[in-house]
């Protein structure tokens, strides 16, 4: 019968009438995962894989099928979802080959006078939390300034990981750092080796005396390498793999034993200690990044190997964390939101050739490039009394959204000295409008413009155009070996360089007839290829035309360790005392 229906959607409406005056707005439940891909999840289709807490969202709320993280790597995405702003506006995108931050004592990361949702919540009486990772930086110019903290940025509580989670914070989970292996310390030592090798053959055959000086200074060398290597092999897993309470470091190097756990337990305390004032914690999981970990109740236990095991030990943390807030009485006033921070990393592979990385369904690419398997994510969200349950909204949707939806439901005033490129979910969750306010949608890959999404809303496209979601790419990466699905050589896609192909005029796809971008436009098979083109590229103008230069956060001086910015947990800092066990 059509009357239900009708009644579930007036209460709705009037439950967000409700809910939009003035007064506090409702909790906040911000849930992201780590490099999990749209293709693991139950309500995306995955048939293998145990995530039913997760899909409960989806029957209980929305689901976004064109959700977009605004770049496809960990560092500026969640700049941009924190900020609700292109990562190239904060200076989050980079210009080089690394594109986030791998060690705790860089001095890049959000900068100071960037405006968080937390900050904008803070202002209006929230209680904020952040759970688990951070990933955008520490320190400026001391190792006690916490420029870029969560602190700094209006989190009241801080318990995680100030960096990400990486292979070398794992005993025997392997090492990212294998290529500057090769050219730091394989090549060289082959060399200093070949070079007194050849020395003393010369010696022996009585061809030339070399002095002893010069096999004391090879010999040196070669000490001076293999010393430093060791050195980095004991160091960088306490030096960079710890966990913080606030501005304390609690445990060094991190202990995954249990870990997820001790998160989730966190993230219910700070549930309950805030049960009667307005909140927003966001719960930031390390899950599913290598290095995999799960407790033995998880261990073994997936058709997926150490990947699925962490999926489903995630599934359970978001279970307990829903539990708590059902136990609580809170969930009716609690707006839940779930995401990834990208698309899966499809080039993860384990030390036996076994794959590491997770699912992007249908769709091509991954991880560190803009293909819609790196930037099309899973996106729920819940909000009992006021979004209808079990909706699916087609329309393009950024994870930059969350910043003025948010800031609107709590009362807040969006910054006005600054551009928002952000767009408020609510109408469309709500049945209010039929099209995302997200005409355009611009993809990065670090710093630079790859690809345009067009929605048209025009309807002087007429039938066609409007169901028509346009994407052009101008330039992809070179996928290696060719024919695959990924950069394995590089591990991660480049974004530069003889590492991708530019195209002139830009590929054409239309995403709502081919989602797998297979079928490239042309004039021949689309009779307004060169006015989309138009369009699209004088959209792209535009926007560019809005940037402002900031800082590059992510430049070698500011992404390099710097032992003066280096926290450790002992009263007389020394990088053999670096270790803390303490219960996180």
């Amino acid at each position: 019968m059509l009357w239900p229906c009708l009644l579930a959607l007036l209460l709705s409406q009037l439950n967000f009438l409700c809910a939009a005056r003035p007064g506090p707005g409702p909790n906040f439940l911000l849930i992201m995962a780590d490099d999990l891909g749209i293709g693991d999840l139950g309500c995306y289709g995955n048939r293998t894989l145990r995530t039913p807490h997760i899909d409960r969202l989806a029957l209980e709320g929305v689901k976004l099928t064109q959700h977009l993280a605004a770049a496809p790597l960990c560092t500026p995405s969640r700049a941009a979802f924190l900020t609700g702003r292109y990562p190239v506006r904060s200076g989050m995108a980079s210009h080089g080959r690394l594109g986030v931050f791998l060690f705790s004592a860089s001095s890049g990361g959000l900068p100071p006078n960037e405006v968080t949702f937390a900050k904008l919540l803070k202002g209006q009486g929230y209680t904020t939390g952040l759970v688990g990772k951070w990933h955008l930086g520490l320190s400026c110019q001391a190792a006690s300034d916490f420029c870029h903290h969560p602190g700094r940025h209006g989190f009241d509580r801080f318990l995680g990981t100030p960096t990400t989670n990486l292979r070398d914070c794992k005993p025997g989970g392997g090492t990212v750092f294998g290529s500057a292996q090769q050219v730091f310390v394989v090549l060289p030592m082959n060399i200093l080796g070949a070079v007194l090798l050849a020395m003393a053959l010369a010696r022996w055959a009585g061809l030339a005396r070399p002095p002893g000086w010069v096999f004391g200074v090879t010999v040196a060398a070669m000490a001076a390498v293999g010393g430093a290597y060791v050195a980095f092999l004991y160091h960088f897993r306490p030096a960079n793999c710890f966990l913080m309470a606030d501005f304390t470091i609690t445990q060094q190097p991190t202990d995954y034993k249990g870990l997820t756990q001790r998160l989730a337990s966190e993230a219910g305390d700070f549930l309950r200690r805030n049960r009667d004032t307005p909140f927003l914690l966001f719960l930031s999981f390390m899950h599913v990044h290598t290095a995999h970990f799960a407790n033995p109740e998880f261990a073994g236990q997936s058709l997926h190997g150490a990947y699925g095991d962490a999926v489903e030990e995630m599934d359970w943390a978001v279970g307990q964390v829903l539990a708590t807030l059902d136990k609580l009485g809170l969930a009716n006033n609690t707006l839940v939101y779930f995401t990834s921070d990208h698309g899966a990393h499809v080039e993860e592979l384990g030390p036996n050739g076994e794959r590491h990385g997770g699912s992007n369904g249908i769709y091509r690419g991954g991880k560190a490039n803009t293909w819609e398997g790196g930037i099309r994510v899973p996106g729920l969200v819940r909000w009992p009394g006021v979004i209808v349950p079990g909706q699916e909204v087609e329309e393009p949707t950024s994870n930059m959204d969350v910043f003025p939806t948010v800031a609107r439901l709590a009362g807040a005033e969006l910054p006005t000295d600054r551009v928002i490129d952000g767009r408020d979910l609510m109408p469309l969750l709500l049945g209010h409008v039929q099209h995302s306010e997200h005409e355009f949608l611009f993809h990065y890959c670090n710093a630079y413009l790859s690809a345009v999404r067009w929605r048209p809303h025009n309807s002087e496209w007429g039938e066609a155009g409007g169901s028509s979601v346009w994407k052009a790419f101008y330039f992809t990466p070179n996928f290696d070996p060719p024919g695959s699905n990924g950069c394995f050589s590089t591990h991660v896609c480049m974004c530069h360089g003889h590492h991708v192909t530019h195209h002139d005029p830009p590929l054409l796809f239309d995403i709502a007839r081919d989602p797998r971008e297979r079928h490239p436009l042309t004039p021949e098979t689309e009779p307004r290829h060169g006015e989309i083109l138009r369009n699209m590229d004088a959209a792209a103008r535009a926007h560019v035309a809005t940037l402002e230069e900031a800082p590059n956060q992510l430049s070698m001086s500011n992404v390099a360790w710097k032992p003066w910015l280096q926290l450790c947990c002992a009263s007389k800092p020394h990088p053999l005392a670096c270790r803390c066990a303490g219960d996180g």
